[in-house]
């Protein structure tokens, strides 16, 4: 491709990153007042042009019905934030941080179905914009004139962003609320409108830049997760809550994008490599290296190197006898089951991916609760472990058990590589860094057709004769299960487990008594990726295929559910929270077309009535003064 071509590409990158700016920007703003990691705001812009798409088509093709209807779409979508803010947010501040995180996944789910609901399945473009559906001539090609004034916007509202928080008496409040909440509200400042008025206006901001999008990109149901994705890239990359920092990374994404699109394919030692395949995964790639070369993003600011002591978690105690009983007397129940479900083979599928379920929550627990490592690409080790497992049979013609063994191996040595990065960072930056690589295997999952069949992924692999019925390989899963368990709760409680908790608690004493924390951690990040991958070839075997969504992100966040809904407090919280919420999703999944808004409106009642996690709200009740 000519240089001409790439320079029009570069001008498509522009218009690109307007729009990427116009989501970050919003999500920024509210995560630097509120400290809410939002997780609806994509579903915010994917509303955004949902409404613009009604509002335009009722009013006409008209530049007042067109432009009129853009606005008033922002602005609804700017009430509907202050309502969820007022309604939701306003019950769980004072929750743990990924709690709150929990309960905007729940409305994820809600406006998912509430958009099927009212606009259906189908995808719908809107009309183009009145005096802006032309094209103009730029380097000897035609470029649409509604591009154009898409690069434009994106300086124009950071432009207006500026003179509202550096000239203004709210954007005085705003920026004050960033740098110390507690001083802000100690000065008689009303925080509740505050937090009000700054969630409205990052979500209009959000609402604006899916509105705008109209004549570009058809409205569909898919928008939510890819927005959201990508926005917390460009606000990481950026770095949290500057503005200006999200400008600088939706551009850097957009232009390297857009590079390697009208590049095209290069050649090197007679090997072709397609650039514009990176696409898929080049914002990951630009965050991982960000994060690992500046781990507070572009124009952010470094973090304090520890945890403050009030922050301490409650101590972890062996189980209390009432709490031995009740756990020997489930897994007799487990152990005849199969017996009481006879005449319901459906039941022992089901009881199959609980316990599946159970062991890859268990795994992310161990990292996130007692390591304090909040992970959000922990599928990215199910996913390889259940590739390799499915390999190991498929392409080495291995057996079962032998191919089962590989598993954690392939999910530990990419743990071991991702870990040493990982561990280097703390809080969401740590987060989104498990992100970026979950999502750079998941794209090699994607795109290696000869390896792991891509899209298609791989079919055909199935247990060997032995565990060929559902009741025996019930039983294999229930083993495995329960000695991955056990395994993972002696470790915590050896001095290992112990050395793991201090570098948590006070990093800073373990280190001064000679715990090398950050190695602590790895190991750590080793074994639960480990244990993850085992998790993964049980699933590939009780499926009998594998696809690179069992690595997505969908798969991780499914993770985080249960860990949270059981509650992070605890060792039982993720066994409790993946029953649940696998019982919740099969159950309402079968039962009603809408079940994502049923299992939204259920998560979200139990984070308000138990904002410690089901587990937690027990271990209160009964023993509020231990662990179990």
């Amino acid at each position: 491709m000519g240089l001409q071509s790439v320079l029009v590409q570069l001008l498509n990158g522009l218009a690109g990153a307007s729009t990427l700016f116009l989501v970050a920007a919003g999500l920024s703003l509210i995560f630097g007042v509120t400290r809410i990691v939002n997780f609806a705001h994509g579903s915010l812009y994917m509303l955004g042009i949902y409404l613009s798409y009604s509002l335009v088509s009722r009013w006409g093709g008209s530049a007042a019905g067109f432009w009129g209807g853009i606005t008033l779409a922002a602005l609804a979508v700017g009430l509907l934030g202050a309502a969820i803010e007022l309604v939701v947010l306003q019950r769980i501040y004072h929750a743990p941080v990924l709690f709150q995180l929990l309960a905007t996944f729940a409305l994820v789910l809600i406006f998912k179905d509430a958009a099927l609901y009212v606009w259906g399945p189908e995808d719908l473009l809107g009309p183009r914009a009145p005096g802006l559906g032309g094209s103009v001539g730029l380097l000897g090609h035609r470029f649409p004139s509604y591009s154009l004034f898409l690069i434009a916007v994106g300086p124009a509202v950071l432009g207006l962003l500026w003179l509202l928080l550096k000239r203004s008496r709210f954007g005085t409040l705003v920026r004050a609320a960033t740098e110390d909440r507690e001083m802000v509200g100690a000065l008689g400042v009303n925080e509740a409108w505050l937090f009000t008025a700054v969630f409205a206006l990052g979500a209009s901001i959000a609402g604006l830049g899916g509105a705008l999008q109209l004549p570009v990109e058809p409205a569909n149901l898919g928008l939510d997760f890819s927005a959201i994705g990508d926005a917390f890239v460009v606000v990481v990359v950026g770095g949290l809550g500057s503005i200006p920092g999200a400008y600088l990374a939706a551009l850097l994404i957009s232009e390297i994008k857009a590079l390697c699109i009208g590049i095209g394919d290069v050649t090197l030692l007679g090997t072709t490599f397609s650039l514009s395949r990176l696409t898929l995964v080049v914002e990951f790639l630009v965050m991982a290296a960000v994060l690992v070369a500046r781990p507070w993003g572009l124009l952010g600011r470094a973090q304090a190197p520890a945890r403050n002591a009030a922050e301490i978690e409650p101590p972890l105690r062996p189980a209390d006898p009432w709490l031995k009983r009740l756990g020997w007397s489930a897994l007799l129940v487990l152990l005849i089951f199969p017996i009481l479900g006879r005449e319901y083979p459906y039941v022992q599928v089901l009881a199959v991916d609980m316990l599946v379920a159970a062991l890859f929550a268990v795994s992310l627990h161990f990292v996130m609760g007692p390591g304090a490592m909040h992970s959000f690409g922990h599928a990215a080790y199910f996913g390889l472990g259940a590739y390799c497992a499915a390999l190991g049979v498929k392409l080495l013609a291995l057996p079962m058990g032998a191919a089962m063994l590989l598993a954690p191996v392939a999910a530990g040595l990419g743990a071991l590589v991702f870990g040493w990065f990982c561990v280097r960072l703390s809080g969401v930056y740590l987060a989104m860094l498990t992100l970026a690589f979950a999502q750079i295997v998941w794209a090699l999952a994607y795109q290696w057709d000869g390896l792991t069949g891509g899209s298609n992924g791989l079919v055909g692999v199935w247990p060997s004769p032995f565990f060929a019925s559902k009741t025996a390989y019930y039983y294999l899963a229930l083993v495995v299960c329960v000695v991955g368990v056990l395994l993972l709760r002696r470790l915590l409680f050896s001095p290992f487990g112990y050395a793991l908790r201090a570098g948590r608690d006070s990093p800073l004493r373990a280190d001064a008594i000679g715990i090398d924390v950050k190695r602590v951690q790895w190991a750590a990040f080793v074994v639960a990726g480990m244990m993850g991958g085992v998790a993964g070839a049980l699933y590939v075997f009780s499926k009998g295929s594998i696809s690179p969504e069992g690595l997505g992100v969908g798969r991780s966040i499914d993770g985080l559910v249960m860990v949270l809904l059981g509650g992070i407090q605890t060792l039982s919280g993720p066994l409790v929270g993946s029953v649940v919420y696998t019982w919740l999703q099969d159950t309402i999944a079968r039962n009603t077309e809408y079940w994502r808004a049923m299992l939204g409106l259920i998560i979200l009642a139990l984070v308000v009535l138990f904002p410690q996690g089901i587990a937690g709200w027990v271990r209160q009740r009964i023993v509020p003064e231990e662990g179990t």
